[in-house]
């Protein structure tokens, strides 16, 4: 089973916010957007939830890279500076603790120049469910 295709393929809503898996391996995963028009909002910079729906992606990424089905059970964002349109984003999830139940990551949300755009933490529940059985 290679997750990345699996989640690129199965989580349609990353997908159509325009996110994508582009790495991963049992210790990080990386997702990518572009800042598009659609991602922007009243002040024209990203809206917060295109951030975090980029940076969840990797999440599920990492969390699901041992073929169990894992679940966000909790996240912390953290916003440090505005994405516009144009930015190419690179949400990079390393493990913090890879715990048999609830594994725990951290996320690091990048522009193109390597500016941090926002951090997100994250904890996950495993479930006794593989995940390509879902």
């Amino acid at each position: 089973m290679d997750i990345k295709e699996l989640l690129n393929r199965t989580d349609r809503f990353a997908a159509n916010a325009g996110c994508r898996i582009t790495e991963v391996d049992e210790q990080h995963a990386v997702a990518e957007m572009t800042v598009t028009k659609g991602h922007l909002n009243g002040g024209n910079v990203c809206q917060g939830g295109a951030l975090f729906t980029l940076a969840d992606l990797a999440i599920a990424a990492l969390m699901n890279c041992q073929g169990q089905l894992t679940f966000g059970i909790s996240n912390s964002i953290m916003y440090v500076s505005s994405a516009k349109e144009g930015d190419v984003l690179r949400a990079e999830a390393v493990s913090v603790a890879d715990h048999h139940k609830i594994p725990a990551v951290e996320v690091r949300v990048t522009n193109q120049e390597g500016k941090l755009i926002c951090h997100v933490t994250g904890m996950g529940y495993r479930k006794a469910v593989a995940i390509d059985q879902v």
